[in-house]
């Protein structure tokens, strides 16, 4: 059941202004949360002429007792099964607050609509069954609002007429549940003792709990603090799409936060293209005069042409959002699978999606449990800090800055498998010394990318002497300029011959090796060309550290092809070459050879032609966001 939700400032008769406030209500299931929610509506004088009367009228036929939580039965679903589904927002007004009362499913199945509702509100009302107490789910459900930065919360004590309004029960709660708020660094700011079912201190104080002086539940809610106004916040306008008509190329998208207008100088991130808007477009009315605020859909046209796509945010130059490919996030994860160390996930920010890698994860808890232990992976409904590595820039925002842009969904298999919050941008970048002061192209990452229809890359093809490595990357390098690329081969042999002739074969030699060999590739790749590594780099280790440097832009490539046909493969000068150079002979160089346990592709060159291995390349560099799909227009981006 979806009420009318009153505008962010309503205006009273006399046109003063109300604030509103937005308030999820979550907890155990079983609870009493909708049961709270219907009193709530009564008690405010919100439900509409009849509907109240009707609804007993309903139940008396039903042959079943009235409850309160019908008023929220939006599914029929919800009524067969009697646990709530969906998050149902109701609006109604106190005598000091507008409020939108956001109500959660406590069932642990429908955790992902828990963490829908919550993500959108002010502040949190906590419900805890007095004959029960404080569960898992309760415990779960406060870290959660944790999780999603709600720092207002106000707990509700309910069913005290279960356990005959005792003021030691009620004591043991109110001290276990703040305990575990606290904990988490969020204070309650009310304990309040409840019968929902029968008004008990919904909106008046119950002569049925006597030893209790607080706030009612309406004052605790008329004591909570609306959020800043997201139009006072930075202007943040995320591209939803872009469309021509007649001469006009207009941008559309929704303010999220801030204003703007025509004439405004904007940047649009992560590019960080400048241009002014010329004309503010909406329907049926167009243009628009005057500024256009937070929540407005809106079209721009830019007084000049650039190239912009879906998920770019449009600011205000000099307040921007950070361009980055790492960011360091708080995350509640939904997967039946743990998140690991690695692993390759879909990444949501706003409009914007990217493929990325965790490259890190930090304090991974079962918040039921709050466990001091701290896990390597997380598992389902478990939390976590991570360090994500994404394959594109994006422009992103801190949570604590800007909330409408500091929150991230992350996907897996097309599957919404958790999300969180954005607690820092450029999480684990490498420091520079202070002296060093590196020296950047003139030419703009975008600029490149529009020229050459491609992301710079590394791409790094290993495996054991014979497997075709050399081979492929030939054929790889020839596919890429065919499509107007920019690519360039980096072949292990010819480095020996040149920049690395003064190394050995010893294990900290070959390190080294690899070690240059990747800060060049990742030179050419940070300035848009896509270089092609062919190299055996048997060590696991020197390839980890060789995707540390190129960070988002390293691809492996295992060339798996079997030891017996690399041998029969490889010419005899090879293993003159290695016995002359320190290196063990093929079988010693097969047996010291450590496959990739993670790679974006393998490949079999004893089963498959070149050119088809060269097209499944091709296929997960443009799968990756390396290769574009589309033709773009350079004129508009020079």
């Amino acid at each position: 059941m979806n009420m009318t939700v009153p505008a962010a400032l309503s205006t009273t008769p006399n046109g003063t202004t109300r604030p509103q406030v937005r308030i999820v209500i979550v907890g155990h299931v079983d609870h009493g949360k909708s049961t709270l929610v219907g009193r709530l509506l009564h008690e405010t004088g919100s439900l509409p002429d009849g509907k109240l009367e009707m609804l007993k009228e309903v139940s008396a036929r039903r042959g079943m007792p009235f409850e309160w939580s019908f008023l929220l039965d939006a599914l029929q679903t919800e009524r067969d099964q009697g646990i709530t589904i969906d998050t149902t927002q109701i609006g109604f007004r106190t005598r000091a607050r507008d409020v939108v009362l956001i109500d959660a499913p406590g069932h642990a199945e429908f955790l992902r609509n828990m963490i829908t509702g919550a993500s959108q509100a002010d502040g949190a009302l906590l419900i805890v069954d007095a004959l029960e107490g404080v569960r898992d789910q309760t415990r779960r459900h406060g870290y959660l609002l944790h999780l999603l930065g709600v720092k207002q919360v106000a707990v509700v004590v309910n069913k005290m007429d279960r356990v005959d309004f005792s003021a030691t029960r009620f004591a043991e709660i109110r001290d276990e549940i703040s305990a575990h708020l606290t904990g988490l660094g969020v204070t309650p700011q009310a304990v309040i003792p409840i019968s929902a079912r029968d008004g008990d201190g919904v909106a008046a104080l119950s002569q049925r709990s006597r030893w209790y002086r607080g706030p009612t539940v309406v004052d605790a809610l008329d004591a909570l603090q609306p959020a800043q106004p997201p139009e006072q916040l930075a202007l943040r306008l995320p591209v939803q799409a872009i469309y021509k008509f007649d001469d006009r190329r207009i941008v559309a998208g929704r303010i999220e936060s801030g204003r703007l207008a025509s004439g405004d100088e904007i940047v649009i991130m992560p590019a960080g293209k400048i241009a002014k808007i010329k004309s503010v477009e909406s329907w049926p009315a167009t243009p628009l005069e005057g500024p256009q605020t937070a929540g407005r859909s809106v079209g721009i046209t830019l007084d000049r042409d650039l190239f912009i796509e879906r998920g770019d945010i449009i600011a205000h130059a000099g307040s921007a959002p950070r361009e980055t490919r790492r960011i360091h996030a708080r995350i509640f994860w939904l997967h039946d699978k743990p998140l690991g160390k690695g692993e390759q996930i879909l990444v949501r920010l706003g409009t914007r999606e990217s493929r990325a890698s965790v490259v890190a994860i930090e304090k991974a808890v079962d918040p039921g449990e709050l466990s001091s232990v701290e896990n390597q992976s997380i598992a389902r409904n478990h939390v976590g800090e991570i360090d994500i590595a994404l394959a594109q820039p994006i422009a992103a925002d801190a949570y604590a800055d800007n909330p409408r842009t500091g929150r991230l969904v992350i996907e897996v298999n097309g599957r919404i498998a958790g999300g969180g919050l954005v607690l820092s941008v450029d999480a684990g970048q490498r420091a520079v010394p202070v002296d060093i002061v590196p020296v950047e192209s003139a030419l703009r990452p975008d600029e490149r990318s529009a020229r050459f229809r491609h992301h710079g890359a590394v791409v790094w093809l290993t495996g054991l002497p014979g497997s075709g490595k050399s081979t492929l990357a030939r054929a790889l390098e020839r596919t890429v300029f065919g499509r107007g690329g920019s690519p360039i081969l980096l072949d292990g042999d010819t480095f020996r011959a040149g920049l690395n002739r003064d190394l050995g074969f010893s294990a900290g030699d070959r390190s080294e090796n690899i070690r240059r060999l990747a800060e060049v590739a990742t030179h050419l790749a940070r300035n848009g060309h896509i270089a092609i590594v062919a190299a055996v780099s048997p060590s696991r280790d020197d390839r980890a550290s060789a995707r540390q440097i190129a960070d988002t832009a390293f691809r492996e490539i295992h060339v798996a092809t079997a030891a017996d046909v690399c041998e029969s493969r490889d010419p005899k000068g090879h293993y003159a070459k290695a016995r002359a150079g320190g290196l063990p002979a093929f079988t010693g160089i097969s047996n010291d050879y450590e496959p990739p346990v993670h790679c974006e592709l393998v490949l079999d060159t004893a089963t498959r032609s070149v050119s088809e291995a060269a097209a499944e390349i091709e296929r997960m560099l443009l799968a990756t966001g390396v290769l574009f799909e589309e033709v773009i227009d350079l004129a508009a981006n020079i």
